[in-house]
């Protein structure tokens, strides 16, 4: 087991994976104390059953990424990942790269029929057809030297992941879903994806109510945890957790005093620059004119949504992802289904392949246009 821990070594290995067709690639890193993960171990891997695998020790003093930052952006080299969201924050946040062509095992896989989210585990059994020890998931990746078990563990998620890209590729190129795969992966080359704006974070808050005056207490509250965790360096969970901040948001504390009521709030953030920063996160929405009160961009709890039309898109939807092998949540969640009975003609499940699969036929049902008959144990779509 290979272990890269010099610039040269690295520069080295990433010159001849320029030469093939792919790469794969997975990481492991820390973030329970952190707010940015800290990346503590790089695999990679290219093609061919005894194709060669290594692993990259990016804590090794005086070691730097740039060749990988390289090979990252290479046009004729395809990076493999699975499930690379949290991967690809790690290299645009340390390293300001996206990596170029792109290939998402789990969203191929879900593509081809494999359910929903499906795990790694899942396809190294069913594609790969080989055991997978999990029993070095959860180690601390930071501590040196890694055990022989984490190596082996750590390299197992790049040498399986060969076999896996080739038969989904495989399986893609002949049903003609490639461009599908490539349409979902325009979210994850967007930094947008991986950059939280503290002016924005309050739209990842879950409320019982989209009652302005309210939303721009969670606005500023989220916004002043967000800088704080950002700055400091600290999970955002650690300066206070969502239920403490609706609880804020409600109970509008305006004094240290008031906020030592607090049943949700940590003891750390009654005092010292957190409780500072919320009673003035909370004096600011207070004094917040009207034109710059937010509006949440999910529909209210009341909104006109007709729940029979609601239903009957669920059933479309249903048959719709079993006709075609793809997983329904990939095609539409049950928000965008009440959007759509509600009125709402712009959202994801209206558009690109999605339409074609779905959204057309949910529109011409929410028209009147269609209708759904039972056959036998088939949903077929009937015109009216």
């Amino acid at each position: 087991m290979k272990t890269l821990k010099s610039t040269e070594e690295l520069a080295e290995f990433c010159a001849r994976a320029k030469d093939g067709p792919y790469v794969t690639i997975d990481t492991e890193f820390l973030r329970e104390r952190t707010y940015y993960s800290k990346l503590c171990l790089v695999q990679l891997a290219l093609p061919g059953d005894d194709g060669e695998a290594v692993l990259l020790d990016p804590l090794v003093e005086g070691l730097s990424l740039a060749p990988l930052y390289e090979l990252l952006v290479a046009p004729g080299v395809v990076k493999v990942f699975h499930a690379a969201r949290q991967d690809l924050e790690i290299f645009f946040i340390e390293g300001g790269v996206i990596p170029e062509p792109l290939f998402d095992t789990q969203v191929a896989a879900m593509v081809c029929g494999f359910g929903e989210q499906v795990g790694y585990e899942t396809l190294v059994r069913k594609i790969a057809r080989q055991p997978l020890d999990k029993t070095s998931r959860f180690t601390d990746w930071s501590r040196r030297p890694l055990t022989d078990a984490q190596k082996t563990y750590a390299l197992a998620d790049v040498t399986h992941l060969r076999v896996i890209y080739e038969a989904l590729a495989k399986q893609l190129a002949e049903s003609g879903r490639t461009p599908w795969v490539e349409e979902e992966m325009q979210v994850l080359r967007t930094p947008e994806t991986y950059v939280v704006t503290p002016e924005e974070a309050w739209r990842r808050i879950k409320t019982r109510t989209n009652s302005a005056k309210f939303m721009s207490m969670v606005q500023h509250l989220a916004e002043f945890r967000e800088r704080y965790a950002q700055t400091k360096n600290v999970p955002r969970n650690r300066v206070f957790k969502d239920d403490a901040l609706l609880e804020l948001a409600s109970t509008k504390p305006k004094s240290h005093q008031d906020l030592g009521r607090s049943r949700l709030l940590l003891r750390e953030a009654r005092r010292g620059d957190i409780a500072d920063g919320i009673l003035a996160a909370v004096a600011a929405a207070a004094s917040a004119p009207p034109q710059k009160l937010p509006r949440s961009s999910r529909p209210a709890d009341n909104a006109p949504v007709n729940p029979a039309l609601a239903d009957l898109l669920r059933v479309l939807l249903k048959a719709k992802a079993e006709n075609v092998g793809v997983a329904q949540k990939l095609i539409a969640t049950a928000s965008d289904l009440d959007a759509i009975a509600g009125g709402e003609r712009d959202g994801l499940a209206l558009t690109g392949w999605r339409r074609d699969v779905f959204g057309a036929d949910a529109l011409r049902l929410c028209n009147g246009e269609v209708g759904l008959a039972v056959k036998g144990e088939k949903v077929d779509v009937i015109e009216l």
